[in-house]
Protein backbone atom coordinates (compact mmCIF):
# COMPACT_ATOMS: atom_id res chain seq x y z
CA UNK A 1 0.00 0.00 0.00
CA UNK A 2 1.14 2.99 -0.91
CA UNK A 3 0.36 6.59 1.07
CA UNK A 4 -0.52 9.35 -1.38
CA UNK A 5 -0.59 12.68 -0.62
CA UNK A 6 -2.84 14.78 -2.82
CA UNK A 7 -3.23 19.11 -2.48
CA UNK A 8 -6.51 20.32 -1.40
CA UNK A 9 -7.67 21.04 -5.33
CA UNK A 10 -7.13 17.49 -6.43
CA UNK A 11 -8.62 16.34 -3.16
CA UNK A 12 -11.69 17.95 -3.88
CA UNK A 13 -11.75 17.09 -7.18
CA UNK A 14 -11.22 13.53 -6.52
CA UNK A 15 -13.52 13.75 -2.98
CA UNK A 16 -11.54 12.14 -0.40
CA UNK A 17 -10.75 14.21 2.42
CA UNK A 18 -6.97 13.78 3.11
CA UNK A 19 -4.32 10.92 2.24
CA UNK A 20 -5.23 8.12 -0.68
CA UNK A 21 -4.25 4.66 0.10
CA UNK A 22 -3.11 2.91 -3.42
CA UNK A 23 -1.93 -0.85 -4.20
CA UNK A 24 0.30 -1.04 -6.67
CA UNK A 25 1.45 -3.95 -8.84
CA UNK A 26 5.01 -4.66 -9.05
CA UNK A 27 7.46 -1.85 -8.69
CA UNK A 28 6.44 1.24 -6.71
CA UNK A 29 7.65 3.67 -9.19
CA UNK A 30 5.62 7.53 -9.67
CA UNK A 31 4.57 6.09 -12.73
CA UNK A 32 3.21 2.78 -11.15
CA UNK A 33 1.89 5.26 -8.15
CA UNK A 34 0.26 7.70 -10.45
CA UNK A 35 -1.22 4.94 -13.12
CA UNK A 36 -2.79 3.34 -9.93
CA UNK A 37 -4.12 6.89 -8.59
CA UNK A 38 -5.77 7.33 -12.14
CA UNK A 39 -7.33 4.23 -12.30
CA UNK A 40 -8.86 4.82 -8.52
CA UNK A 41 -10.18 8.38 -9.49
CA UNK A 42 -10.23 9.28 -13.28
CA UNK A 43 -11.06 12.31 -12.57
CA UNK A 44 -7.62 13.11 -12.02
CA UNK A 45 -6.71 11.70 -15.16
CA UNK A 46 -4.92 14.71 -17.27
CA UNK A 47 -4.36 17.09 -14.38
CA UNK A 48 -1.08 16.00 -12.54
CA UNK A 49 0.36 14.45 -16.27
CA UNK A 50 -0.55 14.88 -19.65
CA UNK A 51 -3.40 13.01 -20.84
CA UNK A 52 -1.27 11.94 -23.92
CA UNK A 53 2.29 12.34 -22.98
CA UNK A 54 1.97 11.39 -19.68
CA UNK A 55 4.65 14.24 -18.85
CA UNK A 56 4.23 16.00 -15.38
CA UNK A 57 2.33 19.11 -15.52
CA UNK A 58 4.02 22.11 -14.81
CA UNK A 59 3.84 23.60 -11.61
CA UNK A 60 3.26 19.92 -10.11
CA UNK A 61 6.20 18.29 -7.86
CA UNK A 62 6.54 14.89 -6.45
CA UNK A 63 8.39 14.37 -3.19
CA UNK A 64 9.16 11.42 -1.52
CA UNK A 65 11.17 11.18 2.10
CA UNK A 66 11.75 14.67 1.62
CA UNK A 67 13.58 14.76 -2.10
CA UNK A 68 11.98 16.19 -4.94
CA UNK A 69 11.18 13.32 -7.44
CA UNK A 70 9.83 16.02 -9.59
CA UNK A 71 12.90 15.81 -12.72
CA UNK A 72 13.70 12.37 -12.31
CA UNK A 73 12.33 9.40 -14.64
CA UNK A 74 8.90 7.89 -13.66
CA UNK A 75 10.61 4.58 -14.03
CA UNK A 76 12.48 5.13 -11.26
CA UNK A 77 11.87 2.78 -7.93
CA UNK A 78 10.40 4.97 -4.78
CA UNK A 79 12.50 5.00 -1.70
CA UNK A 80 11.67 1.63 0.63
CA UNK A 81 9.74 3.72 3.37
CA UNK A 82 7.05 4.98 0.60
CA UNK A 83 7.12 1.60 -1.00
CA UNK A 84 6.01 0.14 2.37
CA UNK A 85 3.29 3.11 3.48
CA UNK A 86 5.62 4.28 6.37
CA UNK A 87 6.43 7.67 4.44
CA UNK A 88 3.93 9.20 1.84
CA UNK A 89 3.99 10.16 -1.87
CA UNK A 90 3.64 13.71 -2.03
CA UNK A 91 1.75 15.47 -5.11
CA UNK A 92 2.54 19.09 -4.17
CA UNK A 93 0.90 22.13 -6.37
CA UNK A 94 3.96 24.31 -6.98
CA UNK A 95 3.79 27.85 -6.76
CA UNK A 96 4.50 30.78 -8.33
CA UNK A 97 4.53 34.63 -9.26
CA UNK A 98 5.83 37.69 -7.05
Amino acid sequence: MIRVALPVHLRTLAKVGGEVAIEVEGLATPRSVLDALELRYPVLRGTIRDHVTHARRPFVRFFACQRDLSLDSADVPLPEAVARGDEPFLIVGAMAGG
